[in-house]
């Protein structure tokens, strides 16, 4: 008699639909030769994931940013072994209690971070450690942070100050967070305030504040977009910039910036564990709260990061 074959293993993740993200039951991830697969422990949402719900097909798998432990480790022999306490960015699936991750885009998370601490790095705080290379160095410069109290607002401000620079936050309300203990040298809350220019701008926010940041960026200064929070247009013509100024503008995406994102976790995971980066928390909370947690953070009630704790509850596979 040929035995039944086992049904397939099964686990919680949630799935979008055109009305927002719905837990089910799906199968497990199945890795490739060079993923590991990653029990989840912690995930955070980006700003930008909450309005793809209504313009990804129904049953995509939204999450990028995780953090948690090796249970398979890759089966071509790269990457950690099992046991290992990782943080990870991925193209989707992050929400879930497993998910695949490829071993050039996670790295070993040291036992005194926590997870819920971590799980914020992946495309915040790359963003911003990468956005701050687009400088001619930060040692002695002026750098500009707008919409600074946001996950990658409060990840910059630190990376400047870390790497020896003049930081001016600008936040529209300071909320909870406390800029002094981040590093910022001056917080504003209009560009109007703002004194003198700026060698590097970090511009997240759009319309008459990405003009404002431009007539504020030096001569020579570098503005590097990564955001228009605002949705508002910013009508740039050459007459924006100073005459006879070199003043460069860096559109910047985090996935395209070809620079290896396991080496980036790792440093962002070290100092952290160090004390040097405090990756900051707004929200926290189980993952069955999701929709609180995207409720705050789509009426702005957040700063820095919203983490979600995934509950390994045990049920039946």
């Amino acid at each position: 008699m040929t035995p039944t074959p086992a049904p397939p293993a099964t686990m919680r993740a949630y799935v979008g639909t055109p009305d927002g993200p719905e837990r089910r039951r799906v199968p497990d991830p199945q890795p490739a030769p060079d993923q590991a697969l990653v029990q989840v422990e912690a995930f955070s949402i980006n700003r930008g994931e909450l309005g793809l719900f209504a313009r990804r097909p129904e049953g995509w798998r939204p999450g990028q940013d995780v953090a948690g432990r090796v249970l398979v480790p890759a089966v071509d022999g790269s990457g950690p072994a099992a046991g290992t306490r990782v943080v990870a960015l991925v193209d989707f699936g992050g929400w879930a209690e497993r998910v695949a991750a490829p071993v050039e885009r996670l790295a070993r998370l040291p036992e005194t971070v926590q997870a819920e601490r971590a799980a914020g790095c992946g495309v915040a705080g790359l963003t911003s450690l990468r956005a701050l290379r687009r400088g001619d160095g930060l040692l002695g410069a002026r750098v500009l942070i707008t919409g600074a109290s946001g996950g990658v607002g409060t990840f910059a401000v630190q990376l400047a100050a870390a790497g020896g620079a003049e930081v001016t936050a600008l936040a529209g309300t300071r909320r909870s967070v406390d800029f002094d203990a981040l590093g910022a040298d001056h917080v504003i809350g209009s560009l109007d305030d703002a004194d003198g220019d700026f060698d590097l701008v970090l511009e997240s926010v759009g319309g008459e504040t990405l003009l404002a940041a431009l007539r504020h960026t030096a001569p020579r200064g570098h503005l590097v977009l990564i955001g228009s929070s605002s949705g508002d247009p910013a009508p740039i013509t050459i007459s924006s910039f100073r005459p006879h100024a070199r003043q460069t503008v860096h559109p910047f995406w985090v996935h395209g910036s070809g620079e290896p994102v396991d080496q980036d976790l790792a440093d962002l995971a070290r100092l952290t564990a160090r004390g040097l980066l405090d990756p900051v928390v707004g929200w926290c909370g189980c993952w069955d709260h999701l929709d609180q947690a995207m409720r705050a953070l789509r009426e702005r009630r957040v700063a820095g990061k919203a983490i979600l704790s995934v509950d390994h509850a045990d049920e039946p596979r």
